[in-house]
């Protein structure tokens, strides 16, 4: 992981809506927005965006019998050949893994799905049957192994790319997209946010809050990027019941389990939107270590309480705007 972001976020008074040109739609269960600074070139984007929606998707969703994600765990103990996009997001997963301890970890699938998390979020039941915690194999990600093209993965193991996957598609197409486009582009995918290509002046403005969908009035903050990537994990978002209780989509490796964390949200700011996705995720796993964990790799946060208090670290503006 990047010890810190390329740019600290400053604080900023206009939304990412009010940018030269942009769409929304919905892809990967979640919103998709795409921003362009030149209108003329907002259709090669969207290009370059859709493809990469359909690859990933293709490659990573937990949901699609045929994706090469569902083949490989089906096919835990043994080896499977996968494209290059699946072996990158493998690499990308096992690297947030080390760079968090594994508190960020691929090999949760099996926990996420116990959890009640076995379809998109809005398939899902009003309520369910209480849950069947899940033990897991401490550190499996460590013994999945893969070259040249193959994967395997240890029986018993079941991947989820969930913390790592969007947030690769969202660094791949927004460097693809400003390099077509010649122009700057943001990409969010359900608010995972990266930017590449020349910035708009003052940087691209977003809105920092605990549903990414919420719009400008929302509480929280408006700040702005001109490079890298921009995360939230959020405990409020992205959730369902199961005998009565309410579950989250954030998993602590440890216990197979929603982490007890103070934290409801976690923004973070840093070179990619992987690396910015992974700080966040681990930030919610980590509960109060994450405040020395961010500052020591420099990565600028703002991390809110249940009782919304906010708490920034890094260099993140403490502005309330």
């Amino acid at each position: 992981m990047t010890r810190s972001a390329p740019a600290s976020p400053v604080c900023a008074d206009e939304l990412v809506v009010k940018s030269p040109d942009s769409v929304q739609f919905q892809a990967l269960g979640t919103t998709a927005h795409l921003v362009v600074t030149d209108p003329d070139r907002l259709a090669v984007a969207r290009g370059v965006l859709d493809a990469e929606l359909l690859g990933i998707d293709a490659a990573c969703s937990r949901f699609r019998p045929d994706s090469e994600l569902s083949m490989v765990n089906r096919a835990a103990g043994e080896w499977c050949t996968v494209s290059a996009l699946f072996a990158q997001a493998l690499t990308v997963a096992l690297s947030a893994a080390r760079a968090t301890d594994g508190d960020v970890d691929p090999c949760v699938g099996s926990a996420v799905v116990a959890l009640g998390y076995n379809r998109d979020l809005a398939a899902l039941p009003a309520d369910a049957a209480p849950i069947t915690a899940v033990v897991l194999t401490a550190g499996a990600w460590r013994f999945i192994d893969h070259d040249r093209g193959r994967v395997r993965v240890p029986r018993g193991t079941a991947l989820d790319f969930g913390a790592t996957a969007k947030a690769l598609a969202a660094d791949r197409a927004a460097v693809r997209a400003a390099a077509d486009a010649g122009c700057g582009v943001l990409v969010s995918l359900g608010g995972d946010i990266s930017v590449s290509g020349p910035a708009p002046d003052g940087g691209w403005r977003v809105r920092v809050s605990d549903d990414h969908g919420a719009g400008h009035d929302a509480a929280g903050q408006t700040i702005a990027i001109s490079a890298g990537g921009l995360a939230t994990s959020s405990t409020t978002v992205r959730t369902w019941l199961r005998g009565g209780r309410s579950y989250h989509h954030i998993i602590d490796p440890a216990t197979g389990l929603n982490p007890p964390t103070c934290w409801r949200t976690a923004s973070v700011a840093a070179a990619s939107c992987v690396d910015a996705n992974s700080a966040s995720t681990a930030a919610i796993v980590r509960g109060e270590r994450a405040v020395g964990w961010l500052t020591e790799l420099a990565l600028p946060a703002r991390l809110v309480r249940h009782d919304g208090r906010v708490v920034t670290v890094a260099g993140w503006p403490r502005s309330s705007r």
